[in-house]
């Protein structure tokens, strides 16, 4: 594989990245996604297991957040550090964020932990629907470090050249997951509570995998003790240029708990358990699109530190084309078979008659995200920290949260809910687009 990203051709070096990085996520995807399938299979009245599970949502966004901070803040520096052939900072880098990753990951345990009686209730759970939730949570958490440590520092492995070691990380603990799932839940008779366990057990084992390799020969950049130490400048570096992830993730928390409060008055827990299977969808079939992103930007940010200006022009136009060819063509699949798709997550009959309507909303104009996804990942490879924060903040906590509370007002209830999400990926993924193509890609 190769590492330096100033050769080759750039849509090949991407494609390296984000093919390996794709089957990683889809994996990864795996741990959460394998859970539902099976718990929405339960001989569980209502549905109720899943609607608990998808309560969770908020809280798994929070850990996602603080996970971006660090992860994806660290990352691009660590690839322009080695762009610039500085090997000693790129070492602090990731040292720094690997220190940060396991503190906050102590600390967000704990605090969800003792409080997660306030915080389900809080993000939409009622009376029936909180044991379910409650159940899960209180396992799931305990693998929070191990998450961190596997999600966070995953990045900085991809960000070597090595996408096929980062995506064993997640093979390793999604097949793992697979494997103990049915174990624990129908062998042992644990139910909601075998699926957490489960997911922790491999979460451990993926954490295991990515620090062992850091620390081995193999890797090009190692990960030093005396790099542990959190320097505060280096640290600020890291926290301002993830503050984009972090705001994605964090206002992914904020628009789950949102979500699910609105669909809880308008419509009880039968559509927050619809509102489960519509993320589920749109997780499985965003990851490709995320994966060309994700692949792109240690490309781009290597051969911006390299000052390969017309290689990181090409990637670009490369990356947003692939992006919206993809979706559009995955619109067109929701719209021929919702009902299916709403199938693979549950058995339930209200949900399967009420879910392909809400789905078909929810996924309409399904490509304007890939323009979001673009237009943000440009920004936060080549370090522009502030349009990143700027345009994370206008889709979601400037248009989704508003529309999700005040279209249900208007006489459109529960759809009103689905409907934010198009209006938003419309709205915020012109604009972004706009802004980076303008403001970045021309001016190189």
């Amino acid at each position: 594989m190769n590492s330096d990203f100033s050769k080759g051709k750039v849509w090949k070096n991407i494609i390296e990245q984000a093919i390996p990085l794709t089957i990683a996520e889809f994996v990864h995807l795996l741990y959460n996604i394998v859970d539902r399938i099976y718990i929405g299979h339960l001989d569980i009245p209502n549905n109720m297991a899943l609607t608990g599970i998808g309560l969770t949502f908020p809280v798994v966004a929070l850990i996602a957040a603080f996970t971006a901070l660090y992860g994806r803040g660290g990352t691009p520096l660590f690839s322009m550090a080695r762009g610039a052939k500085d090997e000693t900072e790129a070492e602090k880098i990731m040292g720094n964020s690997f220190t940060l990753l396991v503190v906050t990951s102590f600390v967000l345990f704990f605090a969800c932990y003792c409080f997660r009686r306030p915080i389900l209730y809080l993000f939409g759970a009622s009376d029936a629907s909180y044991q379910y939730a409650n159940e899960y949570l209180q396992i799931y958490i305990l693998g929070t470090p191990f998450a961190m440590i596997t999600t966070g520092m995953n990045g900085f492995i991809n960000a070597q050249g090595f996408p096929k070691i980062g995506m064993m990380t997640t093979i390793l603990g999604a097949v793992l997951n697979l494997i103990l799932d049915p174990v624990f839940i129908f062998g042992f008779n644990m139910d909601v509570q075998g699926a957490a366990i489960a997911t922790v057990i491999s979460q451990v084992v993926s954490a295991i995998w990515v620090i062992c390799f850091l620390k081995s020969k193999r890797a090009i950049v190692t990960l030093k003790r005396s790099c542990l130490k959190v320097e505060w400048k280096r640290a600020k570096s890291i926290m301002t240029l993830g503050a984009s992830g972090f705001i994605v993730q964090g206002t992914n928390c904020l628009v789950q708990a949102v979500c699910n409060v609105t669909l809880q008055s308008y419509g009880g827990d039968l559509y927050v358990g619809i509102m489960t299977v519509l993320n589920s969808v749109r997780e499985i079939l965003g990851l490709p699109v995320m994966g060309i992103t994700n692949g792109s930007q240690p490309v781009l940010g290597y051969n911006y530190g390299a000052k390969r200006n017309d290689r990181v022009k090409e990637g670009i136009r490369f990356t947003a084309i692939i992006g919206t060819i993809y979706t559009v063509l995955m619109w067109a699949v929701v719209a021929l078979f919702p009902k299916f798709l709403c199938q693979i997550f549950t058995v339930d009959p209200e949900v399967l008659e009420k879910g392909p309507g809400a789905l078909n909303i929810y996924f309409f104009g399904f490509f304007f995200m890939s323009f979001q996804f673009a237009g943000q990942t440009v920004f936060q490879a080549l370090g522009k920290s502030k349009q990143a924060i700027f345009f994370s903040l206008l889709r979601k906590a400037v248009i989704v949260v508003p529309l999700t509370v005040l279209l249900p007002q208007t006489g459109m209830g529960v759809n009103g809910v689905f409907w934010a999400e198009p209006i938003s990926n419309a709205i915020g993924g012109i604009f972004c687009f706009t802004a980076m193509w303008y403001s970045v890609y021309r001016k190189l």
